[in-house]
């Protein structure tokens, strides 16, 4: 009856144990879980100071270097490319300026396809600028 009793206490130590582990794993992925569900990046061109970005003769992917805030991790600082953790609707904004009668512009892509574009050309001289903003539903793993 002893061993018996033993037996009984041993497994139910183990038990103890897994449940244990068991509301960790659960833990920890809820954590994971709400950190992909809250998603924004905010971005700038240069990681600091001032300089020029072009001109370019064909299309460029643009890599926004001075990453302020990456709450997901969908941007990468690398490529320069937004990639949508999860399902969702999401708002992006940009900005362009030249200089010296320069045309400047900006498209926003959606899996190479072009949505938006931020725009102006001047022949005057002085310092052309162009902003826009776009509100795209994205799925998993758009970009």
């Amino acid at each position: 009856m002893n061993q018996l009793k033993q037996l009984s206490e041993e497994q139910a130590g183990k038990l103890k144990t897994e449940l244990q582990n068991q509301r960790t794993e659960a833990n920890q992925m809820k954590q994971q879980q709400q950190h992909v569900t809250q998603v924004a990046f905010s971005a700038s061109l240069l990681d600091q100071g001032d300089g020029n970005t072009g001109p370019f003769n064909g299309h460029t992917t643009l890599i926004f270097k001075h990453v302020v805030t990456n709450i997901g991790n969908a941007y990468n600082k690398n490529t320069g490319i937004f990639t949508a953790p999860v399902r969702g609707v999401y708002h992006f904004d940009w900005k362009v300026l030249g200089r010296d009668s320069a045309s400047v512009g900006a498209f926003l892509f959606r899996n190479e396809e072009k949505i938006s574009l931020a725009y102006e050309s001047q022949s005057t001289g002085g310092w052309p600028s162009a902003s826009n903003g776009a509100s795209l539903l994205l799925e998993v793993g758009d970009q």
